[in-house]
């Protein structure tokens, strides 16, 4: 159905006496690829749940045009279940598993005779065949081999599923998908170059409608024809057209606009303001100065004086008038901002890590032989495919994955900051304030300050860590950076799950950071930001290039 439409009206979601949204529109029509955009917390994912049909709103309406075309949602975290083999998993997030089940029970009604059994069938053998169930698994194997998948996979459980091959499955689930209506939810999240580039080229030659999150400025960049921007004040949308460098243009611009009038309002109020007073004053003083003179008996000239004082008094008034008459340009908004710093701890020796001859068993993957050393202040991008060994590279250099063979050396005076991918400090039972607490040895009002800068705060971080979102977890973790000195970072997909604005500032926080830094990232707009003075290559596990910029 590659004419179908997705139109929400006035949507309006409140959680408890938060507005969560607010009269927000949004249309996604074919061939339209919208880029749904705003901080982190400000109703993005809410608003996916909403067109998808999982969450009824306060108000308003979504509508599909025809009513029968299907909407396919893929969220952030793909859930992991238990028990659950790859293959399942790709029946669940294409909706070929559930068309199955219902077309099933409708053949059985079918077979029963019973009411209405003949239209409920039929709607179901079409929305089976609609969401390509019937080559699903032709389709499968040639999306396996286009991604490099071994066959193995899909009869493997998903929690068995390395970082890398989980984020491949994802990626093949969303290529064998054939909704009408696509909603993303961060999707770049974990993926390789390759896949990224697979991800925007399936993106590109949809016909039907899409509407993704995303904070990857190349993945907005080279998909989107239209952006719908969440105010994080105001809880409305407003739309822009023309892709993303168009929307940042005519943002930047309205911005703009926006503090000229500004200025020119408080400039014509503080002017006018002034002259008042000035016209007051001039009344005022004239006043007093009469009453200490002595009585004039000249009417004429008492007379004049009493018109001079009234002249006064009216010019002000008229001068206040115009003031009421201005119209009230309020100042340009501005949402909160993450101000981030690394804190520096006394430099290290010159030599910070070593491997020599290192080789890591883990299960069925190698790395290694390899022989690397790190020196002081070095800034170090470590890139390569998803399973490439750029993660368990990382632990070795650092001590903290044994060996099988080989050394491994962390110089004296070396003091680690990271942020890892599975953001490992914030996963458990405990408060989110706590975690932070046991982890720095802040007492509980610095860590709530330090918290609130960085956008987490009041009662929020008492819910347990693992509860909250992944963004939150990942800005509590730059605000350990920020709480301790360290010398060294290690820094691990640190822009996924941030907002665009974060990243920002976590580029700037890089440039101003003097110590060491080992960077593995998929953000391509990150490692063209980012200062870096050598590239680490990895493939299948071995060092195949060691470049000086």
């Amino acid at each position: 159905m590659p004419n179908a439409s997705l139109i929400a009206k006035a949507i309006t979601v409140t959680h408890g006496r938060a507005t969560i949204l607010d009269a927000v529109d949004l249309t996604a029509a074919p061939g339209h690829r919208v880029g749904l955009i705003g901080p982190n917390g400000v109703g993005k994912t809410t608003l996916l749940r909403v067109l998808a049909g999982q969450l009824k709103p306060d108000s308003g309406t979504v509508r599909l045009a025809p009513p029968n075309a299907t909407v396919g949602y893929l969220t952030q975290e793909a859930e992991r279940r238990p028990g659950e083999t790859v293959r399942a998993f790709v029946g669940r997030r294409t909706g070929v598993a559930a068309a199955e089940v219902e077309l099933e029970r409708a053949t059985g009604d079918l077979a029963a005779g019973a009411v209405d059994a003949d239209t409920r069938y039929g709607d179901a053998l079409d929305r089976w065949m609609v969401l390509g169930a019937a080559d699903i698994d032709t389709r499968t194997d040639q999306v396996w081999e286009d991604l490099r998948l071994a066959k193995r996979l899909l009869d493997q459980d998903t929690t068995t599923l390395s970082g890398g091959e989980a984020a491949r499955v994802n990626l093949a689930a969303l290529l064998l998908a054939r909704f009408d209506v696509l909603l993303l939810d961060e999707p770049t999240n974990d993926l390789d170059l390759a896949s990224l580039d697979r991800l925007e080229r399936f993106a590109t030659g949809l016909s039907g409608a899409l509407v993704v999150v995303s904070h990857d400025r190349a993945f907005l960049e080279a998909t989107i024809t239209e952006v719908v921007e969440i105010d994080e004040h105001s809880r409305h949308t407003s739309r822009f057209g023309g892709g993303w460098a168009a929307y940042q243009h005519e943002r930047a611009l309205a911005r703009q606009h926006a503090e000229e009038a500004f200025d020119e309002f408080t400039s014509q109020r503080d002017k006018l303001k002034h002259r008042a007073q000035r016209e007051r004053e001039w009344m005022t003083q004239g006043v007093a100065a009469a009453k200490r003179k002595q009585p004039d008996n000249d009417k004429a000239l008492r007379k004049a004086k009493q018109e001079t004082t009234e002249q006064l008094a009216a010019r002000a008034s008229r001068s206040e008038r115009a003031i009421e008459r201005l119209d009230v340009v309020d100042k340009p908004w501005e949402g909160w901002q993450l101000r981030f710093t690394i804190a520096a701890a006394p430099r290290s020796g010159a030599r910070v890590a070593a491997l020599d001859n290192a080789v890591v068993d883990r299960g069925g993957f190698r790395l290694g032989p390899v022989t690397v050393e790190i020196g002081w202040a070095e800034r170090v991008a470590i890139v390569g495919a998803n399973g490439s060994g750029k993660t368990t590279l990382l632990g070795a250099l650092l001590g903290r994955v044994p060996l099988a063979s080989g050394t491994s050396f962390v110089g004296p005076g070396v003091v680690v900051g990271e942020v890892d991918q599975a953001r490992g400090l914030f996963e458990g039972s405990e408060s989110l304030l706590a975690a932070f607490m046991d982890a720095t040895g802040m007492l509980m009002p610095d860590a709530r300050t330090l918290l609130a800068k960085f956008s987490l705060a009041g009662n929020h971080v008492l819910r347990s860590a693992r509860s909250v979102s992944p963004g939150e977890r990942t800005r509590a973790a730059l605000a350990l950076l920020q709480a301790r000195g360290v010398n060294c970072l290690v820094l691990d997909e640190p822009t996924n799950h941030l907002d665009l604005a974060a990243i920002e500032q976590l580029e700037a926080g890089l440039e101003g950071f003097g110590g060491t830094v080992l960077l593995v990232t998929h953000d391509r707009r990150l490692l063209e930001s980012v200062r870096l003075t050598r590239r680490l290559s990895l493939a299948d596990g071995q060092l195949v290039a060691d470049d000086t910029y």
